[in-house]
């Protein structure tokens, strides 16, 4: 007997400030203006997607003492963004990275509870923590949290905010509704709480939302990542672009659930993926190069590397060879508030495997930069593109794609045109929504529908 096909979950990343965004392209429009974020939202909405994901900056990056030139349109805040889309969307699910390090449990729960009783049920938390001094310092809090700690923090936060949520509780709310017992009989609300790193108590004033919770994202590759992921969260994104990485990834994460007392449809696996789409393979090949070679200009080359070699290169030619000087791995590091730095935590041992790769494949700095720093990205006509995607869904290798165009805000619509119907005509992607919740996207339970047990320990 054949395996049944599985369903695949897409959605949207609004790319923000960086440069997966062609600038030069006459189509690329402001990535502050709430016109493009009604645009790209609403073509995500018409092609049925599960969620629209914008990112967080909490400061303006820095190179080399000099604010980062693709930050300069600055950014908007998250919730703002989110609450105003639940305005001109009906269904889309709307998801913000949110940190738990420079933020109060009571204030993020009031707000994503809000948030979710403005949208009828269409949340998402992707619960990220703060890893750097420089970023801190907008909060006079700079650093001062180790990593184990940073995860800890993460952990009491979520769970806190849970109990936040669920002071109000459906069973207990409903009942005082039916005899006719004013809410505030009931204490709903009511909340203590006694940790390392929160003792709160008092009343919660926003009463139980659609969703009961938002839907909860994690994005940590590190074995503390993949098991707060395993432990509390409902999705997670992954970094990994070829199949049996992904494969690799998949079974390890989903493998953790167990302890939990979780099944493996309880943990979605998304991938962030970039797409290119051309009439023909061979077309969409060309088109891709271009749009490669678009995103990392010379300048932008050399910044990459300086992350690596945490030096001044701004003398070094990015057609030429990579520097014969060694990364500086001193203490303090030329680029600021810019994730890359924690990806490499061994620049010495990067350098040499990049060396290497150069001389192998007679590549220059931006070429080694191009291709070392693309992610996952499909490349081909609609026809391949919708078969690969599948192919790695079937394979239990992801279980869906969280697009990121190159071009904002229209760059999406083709994907919607042309990929999407192909996906729906073999049966692997749903022609409408079926319920109103972003758990209902997603195929989650509501937290209410958990056994008692497994609220208990989350």
């Amino acid at each position: 007997m054949s395996k049944p096909l599985k369903q695949i979950h897409l959605a949207a990343h609004f790319p923000g400030v960086n440069n997966t965004t062609v600038w030069s392209d006459p189509k690329a429009g402001s990535h502050i203006e709430f016109s493009s974020f009604t645009h790209f939202a609403q073509t995500a909405e018409r092609a049925k997607f599960d969620f629209l994901f914008l990112a967080e900056g909490l400061r303006l990056r820095e190179q080399d003492g000099k604010i980062y030139d693709l930050d300069v349109v600055g950014r908007p805040d998250t919730f703002t963004i989110l609450a105003a889309l639940a305005a001109v969307t009906e269904h889309l699910g709307l998801t913000g990275t949110i940190n738990s390090t420079f933020n109060e449990p009571y204030e993020v729960a009031r707000q994503f509870a809000s948030l979710d009783h403005l949208s009828d049920g269409r949340s998402a938390w992707n619960v990220v923590t703060s890893w750097d001094a420089f970023t801190g310092e907008n909060f006079r809090r700079g650093g001062f949290l180790p990593q184990s700690e940073r995860y800890s923090r993460a952990k009491e936060f979520l769970a806190t905010t849970h109990e936040l949520l669920d002071s109000w509780h459906g069973d207990e709310i409903l009942a005082d509704k039916a005899s006719g017992t004013f809410l505030s009989d009931a204490k709903a609300g009511a909340f203590v709480h006694r940790g390392q790193h929160f003792d709160i108590e008092g009343q919660f004033n926003v009463p139980r939302s659609p969703q009961g919770r938002p839907v909860i994202f994690q994005a940590g590759d590190s074995d503390e990542g993949r098991e707060f992921a395993a432990a509390d969260a409902d999705a997670i994104f992954s970094r990994y672009s070829t199949l049996d990485e992904g494969r690799a990834f998949y079974t390890d994460v989903k493998n953790r659930l167990a302890k939990y007392g979780r099944g493996h449809d309880q943990l979605l696996i998304l991938p962030a993926a970039t797409f290119v789409l051309g009439d023909t393979d061979a077309e969409a090949e060309e088109i891709a190069h271009e749009v490669r070679r678009q995103q990392v200009s010379g300048a932008t080359a050399i910044k990459h590397l300086e992350f690596v070699w945490n030096r001044d290169l701004s003398g070094y030619d990015p057609d030429g060879p990579l520097p014969d000087v060694d990364p500086d791995v001193g203490e303090s590091h030329i680029s600021k508030g810019r994730a890359q730095v924690r990806m490499y935590r061994d620049p010495l041992a990067t350098a040499r495997e990049w060396r290497e790769q150069a001389a192998a494949n007679n590549w220059s700095i931006r070429d080694l930069v191009i291709e070392t720093g693309s992610r996952q990205a499909f490349v081909g006509s609609p026809a391949t593109v919708a078969e690969t995607i599948n192919d790695f869904v079937q394979a239990d290798a992801s279980d869906g794609f969280i697009l990121v165009p190159h071009i904002t805000p229209g760059g999406l619509d083709s994907f919607a045109d042309t990929v999407v119907p192909l996906l729906q005509e073999r049966g692997v992607f749903r022609e409408d929504y079926t319920g109103p919740t972003l758990r209902d996207h997603l195929g989650l339970a509501h937290p209410d529908a958990e056994p008692k047990a497994r609220r208990a320990a989350s």
